[in-house]
């Protein structure tokens, strides 16, 4: 016996058997190789305000480098709920009803586990950003998903008939990744409707809630209290202040529900990086930097628009998120993943296909563009987007 064999680990059965290499990290390795402005990136290629890191370096020299409260620094708590109460018009106790979490996707995994049970279903809209399913999984339930249609409107009769004996809680996301569409008033009326005649939870990803642009409202689970009343809400304030890398976020819930949050909370994060959050409690106090979120990106947005209305590109709806959808349909027969391929070693800009963000991929020709990035990476890109 050889020694590969004699020392070889016992075999695991994956929690995950379908989780592989994902096509962000595909696409990524790839716009290195060749060389080619990445739009597929879902964060910023600019800096965050100087005002936030020196904030962080003052909390760091002046001592505040250990553990946090397992629920996240009083004060950070504090502003979190104050905010909410000026966005939303929604009260959250500070104390018992909202948590500091490391980054939304931790969120978002922690408010699964706390309430779905093996053998549980939770609806999941596509397409979907990457984490819900394998959050899902990974707590015994099942995603029953529910595809959007051509126009990523989320067809509310198709929820409805999804709904089973087991249906434990819906997952939304709203500013929508990776569509760009948000979910309005009416939207809303209708989740509430559902979720309080079958009893069910609802776990709301709300991380692009300061980009909506044209003048339209953040329609958001808190505003909603019957919705409220059994929601987990997530934000990131790695979104909200280009600071992806900090991974620091939150979540908002009623007491009970905070209550089953912070026990597995405790246990699988505990406490989240002790500087950053009394840098984010001195950032806030001067609401103006999340206040004019949606004006800065609108404005990359429309710069971004105007360049890609001169190719062959079909331009979908963006109402929200700095992700641009199109469909190429008009320029290339390829599928989805090989478009994009080919988009990034030819025409030096990658993107992602939607097809990435299904259960099982679905074509439907269209690609996704980030633009959180600078003019100049934005011009460039265009530059080259003109060949087509």
């Amino acid at each position: 016996m050889d020694a590969a064999k004699r020392f070889a680990p016992p075999p695991i059965e994956s929690r995950l058997p379908k989780v592989g290499t994902t096509i962000f990290t595909v696409m990524s390795q790839l716009a290195v190789e060749k060389n080619a402005v990445n739009l597929g990136q879902g964060f910023p290629d600019f800096d965050c305000d100087p005002r936030l890191t020196d904030a962080v370096a003052d909390a760091m020299r002046a001592g505040l480098n250990q553990y946090a409260p397992m629920a996240g620094a009083a004060e950070l708590r504090r502003a979190i709920a104050d905010k909410i109460v000026s966005t939303c018009d929604a009260r959250y106790d500070w104390n018992h009803e909202i948590t500091v979490t490391a980054g939304a996707t931790q969120a978002i995994f922690t408010a699964v586990l706390a309430i779905v049970r093996p053998g549980d279903e939770v609806i999941v809209i596509e397409p979907a950003y990457d984490s819900y399913l394998p959050a899902i999984e990974l707590a015994g339930g099942k995603a029953v998903t529910v595809p959007m249609g051509a126009d990523f409107r989320v067809p509310w009769a198709s929820v409805r008939a999804a709904l089973g004996a087991r249906t434990r809680a819906i997952l939304v996301n709203s500013p929508h990744n990776p569509s760009g569409t948000i979910l309005r008033d009416p939207d809303l009326r209708e989740l509430e409707s559902i979720v309080v005649e079958h009893g069910l939870f609802v776990v709301s990803d709300e991380v692009y809630e300061h980009m909506v642009y044209d003048g339209e409202p953040h329609q958001s689970v808190s505003r909603y209290p019957r919705l409220a009343a059994r929601g987990f809400v997530v934000s990131s304030f790695g979104k909200t202040f280009h600071v992806t890398g900090w991974k620091v976020g939150y979540c908002a819930a009623p007491a009970p529900l905070m209550a089953e949050f912070r026990k597995v909370h405790q246990f699988n994060v505990f406490s989240v990086n002790t500087p950053m959050q009394h840098g984010l409690v001195a950032y806030l106090r001067d609401p103006a930097p999340w206040q004019g979120l949606s004006a800065f990106y609108q404005r990359k947005r429309d710069l971004f628009r105007a360049g890609l209305a001169t190719t062959r590109f079909r331009l979908l709806p963006c109402e929200g998120t700095y992700f641009q959808v199109v469909d190429y349909s008009a320029i290339s027969d390829l599928s989805e993943a090989e478009f994009a391929k080919w988009l990034t070693a030819e025409i030096g800009v990658a993107a992602i296909p939607l097809s990435a963000f299904y259960e099982n991929p679905t074509e439907n020709r269209t690609v996704r563009f980030c633009f959180a990035k600078t003019d100049e990476t934005l011009r460039q890109a265009l530059g080259r987007l003109a060949r087509l």
